[in-house]
Parts: structure tokens; C-alpha cells; sequence
């Protein structure tokens, strides 16, 4: 998901104010959805799924914001650098194991969400030791459509139970579909990620 926007928030002036403007907040706001989406799972009725969407959804949207207004305003800043992807993947984890729970995702598809997790603790490694190298690497248009079908895949799922009837049928057939999509997707990006960074890992 937010990776995207990692080299483009990697410059600004340090400080207390870059830790407190307007896009790092909204990073911060997003961490801070991860749990509040987790806790909607012990939310009975209908509620549950409908505060989970709201709040996934409304994170979502700050991925892209977040990123956006940090560059328009140069307010790019190390610590945005650093938090953004880790909120990124602290949101759909949490997102992805309320769906386990639920059974939204289940038999086959939990392979789907094992390709997603396994792909974004990877790529995370990777780009960890290639930063101490100072090798960045670019995200391509393919892991951004990847990360568009995603969080359109589980917001779907997360508000599939609140429905009735060929309404919830058609939304769950969705989801489920445009998660597969993006896991497969997931697993090309992973190889091109790992691809570009092999000649560093075997020199080292």
C-alpha cells in the first residue's frame, strides 16, 4: 500500500515541526486505525463491519493524503519516510486478521492473505537492509494498482457481513476476487522487488 510514497517524503527539515504537520499526523491517525478496525471484531450486529469500513476506509484515504500534501507543501520529512509504510502494513494486517475472524476470508482464500502478509514482511526486510546500503527502489505502477485492488478488496469484505441478501453475494464475490488479483499481483511485485535488490544481497 504506502510504500509508494516513501522516497517522496524523505527530505524536509528535521525537527519538532516536521513531527507535528499535517502529514504526519495523519500517518499517526492512521496507526492508530489499525487497532480501532481490530477492536470492531467484539462490536455485535451490524455496527462492527459498518465502523470497521468507515474507519478503513477513511485510513485509506489518508494514504494517499498524507503523501500528497507532504509534497505540495514540502513538508517531506525522515520521520514521514519512516512511518508511512509501517502504517500502511499495520493497517491491512489488522484489516486482513479481522477478515480471517470473521470467515470473510476462509479455506483457499486464507492462502491469498498468507501471499499479501508474507509479500509486505519481505519487501519490508529488503528495503531495510538496501537503505543501509542507500539503495532505494522505485515502486512501480503495478504495486500501486496492487495496493488500489487491495484496500478496494477489503473494504469490501470488512462491510460484506453488515449486508442482506444478492447485495452481500455480489459485494463478497468482489472482494474476494480483487484480493486474489492483487495476491497474485503481489507476488510479481515481491519477485521484482527482490530482483532489483539481488545483486546488492549477493555482493554483500
Amino acid at each position: 500500500m504506502g510504500s509508494q510514497k516513501s522516497s517522496a517524503r524523505s527530505g524536509g527539515a528535521p525537527g519538532r515541526s516536521a513531527a507535528f504537520s499535517l502529514p504526519n499526523l495523519l500517518t499517526y491517525g492512521r496507526i492508530a486505525a489499525a487497532p480501532l478496525v481490530g477492536a470492531t471484531f467484539f462490536i455485535g450486529g451490524n455496527w462492527g463491519p459498518w465502523i470497521a469500513f468507515v474507519i478503513f476506509v477513511a485510513a485509506s484515504i489518508t494514504d494517499y493524503l498524507d503523501g500528497y500534501l507532504a509534497r505540495i507543501w514540502n513538508q517531506q520529512s525522515a520521520l514521514g519516510r519512516m512511518l508511512d509504510p509501517i502504517a500502511d502494513k499495520l493497517l491491512v494486517a489488522v484489516a486482513i486478521l479481522v477478515l480471517v475472524a470473521d470467515g470473510m476470508l476462509a479455506g483457499w482464500s486464507i492462502w491469498a492473505a498468507i501471499i499479501v502478509l508474507m509479500r509486505e514482511i519481505l519487501v519490508s526486510g529488503l528495503r531495510e537492509f538496501l537503505a543501509e546500503l542507500q539503495v532505494s527502489v522505485p515502486v512501480t505502477w503495478l504495486a500501486k494498482w496492487k495496493t488500489a485492488l487491495q484496500l478496494v478488496a477489503i473494504a469490501a469484505l470488512l462491510i460484506a457481513p453488515a449486508l442482506q441478501g444478492a447485495k452481500s453475494g455480489f459485494i463478497i464475490d468482489m472482494g474476494l476476487t480483487f484480493f486474489w488479483v492483487a495476491a497474485i499481483v503481489t507476488l510479481y511485485t515481491g519477485y521484482d522487488y527482490f530482483r532489483a535488490g539481488l545483486k546488492h544481497l549477493l555482493e554483500e
